[in-house]
């Protein structure tokens, strides 16, 4: 039976395609068929969806774009605003159906959310709401700055009030001037009930495959 897990970050630009493509490819190293999804992008360069990109290249199966990726939006910014800019609807039933898809096909899915966890898609919904529509259980990726420690502990809280399972967390240390790393990890580690399963040094060009190698996916498993 295929299982799934929903990527998310205490805010944008913490490492989640980062940490996405290395799950993949941890999971992929065990045998397993896995692809990932980004039902929503925004912020195209030069004709292309970069995390998009690097979620399929990751993948062990290929799927047509429009399943891994529903909402391609040009404008890098909140999904809300740049759906707008298109006026575009983003439908979270249209990606439910692009996810069983996947599903049906793998052994494992991993859906990267976009920014932070409640991060409005229209005027009624959030990222939130696409994780309970998809019943995965949680993996956060903690981008470690100043105020990473509020900013991981409401998102965890957040992640429990919709009684979703927080089932690990990736630290990502994405400010190389950032003071007291270690004690900033211990700390969160006391907090937060699920398991540490990786720390991914800074390194903006780290390749995921390597990265992969930092995780520990038994948890995962369990």
């Amino acid at each position: 039976m295929s299982i799934g897990f929903f990527v998310t970050g205490t805010d944008t630009n913490v490492g989640k395609t980062l940490v996405s493509c290395s799950l993949i490819h941890a999971f992929a190293k065990t045998g397993r068929s896995v692809v990932g999804m980004k039902p929503i992008a925004a912020g195209c360069e030069n004709g292309r969806w970069l995390d998009v990109d690097q979620l399929s290249a990751a993948s062990t199966r290929q799927f047509d774009r429009a399943v891994i990726n529903s909402y391609h939006l040009l404008a890098p910014v909140a999904p809300q605003i740049a759906a707008n800019y298109e006026a575009v609807d983003i439908d979270i039933a249209v990606i439910q159906q692009a996810f069983h898809i996947v599903q049906k096909a793998v052994d494992i899915v991993i859906v990267e959310g976009v920014g932070g966890f409640v991060v409005p898609l229209t005027s009624q919904t959030d990222t939130s709401d696409l994780a309970v529509a998809l019943n995965l259980p949680v993996v956060m990726v903690v981008g470690l700055r100043l105020g990473c420690l509020n900013h991981a502990l409401l998102t965890a809280e957040a992640i429990r009030a919709r009684r979703l399972p927080l089932v690990g967390w990736v630290a990502n240390m994405i400010d190389p001037q950032m003071d007291d790393i270690a004690e900033n990890i211990e700390v969160l580690k006391g907090r937060l009930v699920s398991p540490l399963i990786g720390i991914l040094p800074y390194n903006p060009h780290i390749d995921a495959s390597v990265s992969a190698d930092l995780l520990d996916i038994n948890p995962l498993l369990m």
